[in-house]
């Protein structure tokens, strides 16, 4: 390949610290060699206080985009032209170039309603029949637990559908405050000792927070006490069945995972960054699962 040809080669990358467990290289390296598109996607590990200046230098580092992971998410938004999304998020995690600006979004909003439709295809039209059969109940619940950034984009996501009544379950009430102050009065907020007593109306239930991620505690919640048609959410993907997953499966409900929302938000990023809106296929799911399933070995 020429040095003129190496040049036209588009390569992106993830910015992180750490950023040696991201399976961000794996999804992008399958699409690029799957589409038989010329291109790269890399690892590059920044510290916090270097990430500004990082940033601001991809084009001349030959990128054309990253992503960003923790702990840069907030910083990416004030060395970049944030979208709507991302500026009402308070985080972004894609970068790209255009006209020589760099732009960014939050692209973890339409990965977790994506994921949901495919797992739970009309979850919201379902909030919706729940609301309809009468005012008393105020629209049916969802229940968010967590109050970081995850929990925010999840949030954000649920109000473009319309959902009109969220609780925000946190151990520090002040987070979960912050939440209802950025989103408004469809956010409420509750103590974390009172999720169980709030499950009884709810249609959803999502875990943001870390609970039930390997080395942390569980998610301490009774699944017993959502309606039979519930879905459950959780965000982490190691291990690939949470507690929370197995508890909600064992009752038969449905369920969403954190592998499935990890593929459905990187699709954004590929399409921006090389040219092709790529498919979130089982094929990929497997390559991924078989991944996670040696790195736990």
């Amino acid at each position: 390949m020429t040095a003129a040809a190496r040049a036209a080669v588009p390569v992106a990358c993830i910015i992180g610290w750490p950023v040696e467990h991201s399976r961000s290289p794996l999804i992008h390296n399958y699409w690029l060699k799957t589409y038989g598109i010329a291109g790269e996607y890399r690892r590059e590990a920044v510290p916090p206080e270097r990430f500004a200046s990082f940033a601001g230098s991809l084009a001349a580092r030959g990128y054309v985009g990253a992503n960003v992971t923790v702990p840069n998410k907030e910083a990416a938004l004030g060395c970049s032209l944030p979208d709507e999304v991302a500026s009402v998020v308070g985080a972004a995690n894609t970068l790209w170039l255009d006209g020589g600006f760099l732009q960014s979004t939050n692209t973890d909003v339409e990965g977790f309603l994506n994921n949901l439709d495919a797992c739970a295809p009309g979850w919201d039209r379902a909030l919706g029949q729940d609301a309809a059969q009468g005012a008393a109940r105020d629209l049916a619940n969802v229940v968010v637990v967590g109050a970081g950034g995850a929990a925010r984009a999840v949030v954000y996501a649920l109000l473009t559908r319309d959902v009109h009544r969220i609780t925000v379950v946190n151990r520090s009430r002040d987070r979960a405050a912050v939440m209802r102050g950025r989103f408004g009065e469809r956010v409420r907020i509750a103590p974390f000792e009172e999720l169980d007593a709030l499950l009884g109306d709810a249609a959803l239930l999502v875990n943001t927070s870390t609970l039930g991620m390997a080395g942390q505690p569980e998610l301490a919640v009774d699944v017993g006490r959502l309606p039979g048609h519930a879905v459950v959410a959780d965000l982490v993907y190691v291990p690939l069945k949470t507690p929370l997953l197995n508890a909600a499966q064992a009752r038969g409900l449905t369920t969403a995972d954190g592998l499935g929302m990890l593929l459905h938000q990187a699709v954004r990023g590929f399409a921006l960054w090389f040219g092709k809106t790529p498919e979130v296929t089982a094929e990929l799911r497997a390559v991924v699962e078989a991944d996670l399933a040696s790195s736990a070995v």
